[in-house]
């Protein structure tokens, strides 16, 4: 019964912040033929107010997102594209991520560094856990098995800290940059701005969600070692 509920609990994190997100966008995702530019329009056109030129927009598979090494604001092809609420949003908010990066702020930084560290720990981890079990099985020795588990764990909680970090990060470029902007620049009617705050809620609540899963799974892995 109990790994039941955990099944549910893990599907509910996992699933219903991303169909809750899928339901909001689409809900402002109708086009506005009347506003003067897309999403990929409205941020270059936010990127060269600030005297951000030498940062690229362009559309890409990948998701939304800016990448402060390569100074890329990237948009998926309907945001991209798109003239919605939605797609002048998303683009915002990522130029958001440009003015943190051009401004120093920590946060990014910090969470740019972990990224790497964490991607470097979970190749090692999983070489690791291959390797292993095979070691064990020949030396038969109970510590190995000991030693699967606090390397699985070791990576888990370098992932939940990235997620615990890219919260405030996210939520600074949604709720202290991007909606400032496009309010008191007059990007958006007021009767938008609503609607605005709804998308960058949702957005914001895949990240609760994420770093719920990670730490409900290391608590997880944590009780095997205890046992």
């Amino acid at each position: 019964m109990r790994f039941i509920l955990i099944s549910i609990i893990f599907i509910a994190l996992v699933l219903g912040p991303q169909l809750w997100v899928w339901w909001v966008f689409r809900q402002y995702r109708q086009p506005r033929e009347n506003w003067p530019g897309t999403g990929g329009e409205l941020a270059r056109h936010l990127l060269n107010r600030f005297g951000l030129q030498v940062v690229r927009v362009e559309p890409t598979p990948m998701g939304d997102h800016y990448n402060p090494e390569t100074k890329l604001v990237g948009l998926l092809p309907q945001h991209y594209n798109g003239k919605s609420l939605t797609a002048a949003v998303i683009a915002a908010h990522e130029v958001g991520h440009a003015l943190q990066d051009h401004d120093g702020y920590e946060l990014l930084k910090d969470r740019t560094h972990l990224i790497k560290f964490a991607q470097k720990a979970e190749k090692v981890g999983s070489y690791l856990m291959l390797g292993m079990p095979i070691l064990a099985g020949i030396t038969r020795i109970p510590a190995v098995g000991l030693a699967v588990l606090m390397v699985a764990i070791g990576t888990m909680s370098v992932s939940a800290m990235v997620h615990l970090i890219t919260l405030p990060v996210e939520w600074n470029a949604s709720f202290r940059r991007a909606l400032p902007i496009l309010e008191e620049g007059g990007y958006l009617a007021p009767t938008d701005l609503e609607g605005a705050r709804r998308i960058l809620k949702a957005a914001a609540l895949t990240y609760v969600a994420s770093s719920l899963f990670s730490l409900v799974n290391m608590w997880r892995w944590l009780r095997l070692v205890r046992r």
